[in-house]
């Protein structure tokens, strides 16, 4: 396996693991008596500035303002936090994807442990951008509900990517 076919492969299933958990995510949306359908809700669809913007878009606006000294416009939030949501799940998968593709034996608890990796690097990174509060601010059930979404995605990600790890030494022993 090449560098790039393993970082490839680590995107698409990381694009999958993102998918999976905003599945979860839209699941616990609807149960808590959400009506907003599927597309609408994916897209962030009525997003329309910045004051009500997700962490991802709120951390995209922050990138461009210090790498390009330039402010988006405020009808840009919802491009940007459907970029920086889906562009975080591929590239946390790429680069899992390099690590998994350099190990012989890809083991089950590689999933949870990527999924819990990536959750607490959320902390680590949009805590002190403010874009969240420090972790021991937030309360055990959402915290929990948090890292459960990110072990669906760590769990789903694993898996695909083992699938098309496996798939590549099938036809490329």
């Amino acid at each position: 396996m090449t560098l790039l076919g393993s970082v490839v492969r680590g995107a698409v299933a990381g694009a999958l693991g993102t998918a999976a958990m905003d599945a979860l995510w839209y699941y616990r949306y609807r149960d808590g008596g959400g009506r907003t359908g599927f597309g609408d809700w994916e897209t962030s669809a009525g997003l329309e500035g910045w004051d009500d913007a997700p962490a991802p878009a709120k951390f995209g606006r922050l990138v461009v303002k210090r790498t390009l000294h330039h402010d988006l416009p405020p009808r840009r939030a919802r491009l940007v936090n459907n970029a920086v949501h889906w562009s975080t799940g591929a590239g946390w998968g790429a680069a899992f994807g390099v690590l998994e593709g350099a190990v012989i034996h890809r083991k089950f608890w590689h999933g949870p442990l990527f999924g819990t990796a990536v959750w607490l690097q959320s902390y680590a990174v949009l805590g002190p951008a403010k874009l969240y509060k420090p972790i021991w601010d937030y309360d055990a059930k959402t915290l929990t509900k948090d890292l459960s979404a990110h072990l669906v995605y760590g769990l789903t990600t694993a898996a695909a990517l083992k699938v098309l790890l496996e798939d590549d030494e099938r036809v490329n022993p």
